[in-house]
């Protein structure tokens, strides 16, 4: 059996007296893409904010690629090979293409022998095959990305995580106020991401684009994981009997009636 790319166990997390993650556990293989649901509040936002190094669990384990991780901040969660696409982005507007992906990575070349200067060849070149490799139809690196669509932006944080060969990437709401067609190239690219080996978390509101995309969805309500099955097992009204709480409900009453 292959080492999951990443692993969960027992993860909680409080803001004072507020328990916002009650021993959640996943798995997400290579290769894999994972959808998590939740209605507003089920805890999904701080589960991947935990996984991606903003905030440190209060219990529990963060394993990448079978190896335990202790995560202070956000730059060792991508120094680890964790790359997370906010539903905001977080990309520089005023930067063009090229720069955003190498931002604070930036590859550099010595004038003369001598004097440290940054590399755009380079840039330019890795740049421009990257994004005919992901077809992004962004026409040229050196455009701003202030200038660019809202897919084409998707674009550029995907290529980035291409580039720099995470392990696993999250996806937080990648296609929120896109039109049809760019939501469609997210998908596809949200699926070219696990073709190349890399487990993919994919955070959604739209069960018909989270049971299209992904293999396998989990299901968190109220800080707990309270379902998780294949796709291709559930539907749309299971989901959302288990967001809404009424699946859990059933449990409880059937338990007090056959205990």
């Amino acid at each position: 059996m292959s080492v999951p790319a990443l692993e969960v166990r027992g993860v909680d997390k409080r803001f004072g007296a507020v328990e916002v993650l009650r021993d959640v556990s996943l798995e997400v293989a290579p290769g894999e893409v994972l959808g998590v649901v939740g209605d507003n509040g089920a805890g999904k936002s701080t589960l991947m904010k935990v996984i991606s190094g903003v905030h440190r669990a209060d219990s529990g384990s963060i394993r990448l690629g079978g190896e335990e991780m202790s995560f202070r901040s956000p730059r060792d969660a991508r120094n680890a090979g964790i790359e997370t696409i906010y539903q905001d982005l977080a990309l520089a507007d005023h930067l063009d293409v090229g720069a955003n992906i190498f931002l604070g990575r930036e590859p550099m070349r010595r004038f003369m022998g001598l004097v440290p200067m940054l590399d755009e060849r380079k840039i330019h070149g890795e740049i421009a095959a990257l994004l005919a490799r992901i077809e992004s139809h962004i026409p040229d690196p050196m455009t701003r990305v202030l200038d660019l669509s809202g897919g084409q932006r998707q674009a550029v944080a995907i290529a980035r995580a291409l580039y720099w060969r995470a392990k696993v990437v999250i996806m937080d709401e990648p296609t929120a106020a896109l039109a049809v067609m760019e939501t469609e190239n997210v998908l596809k690219m949200a699926r070219q991401l696990a073709g190349e080996g890399i487990g993919v978390l994919f955070i959604g509101h739209n069960l018909v684009e989270i049971l299209k995309v992904c293999d396998r969805v989990m299901v968190m309500y109220r800080g707990r994981k309270v379902f998780d099955a294949r796709s291709a097992e559930t539907s749309q009204t299971e989901l959302i009997r288990y967001m809404t709480g009424y699946a859990d409900a059933e449990t409880n009453e059937a338990e007090r009636e056959h205990p």
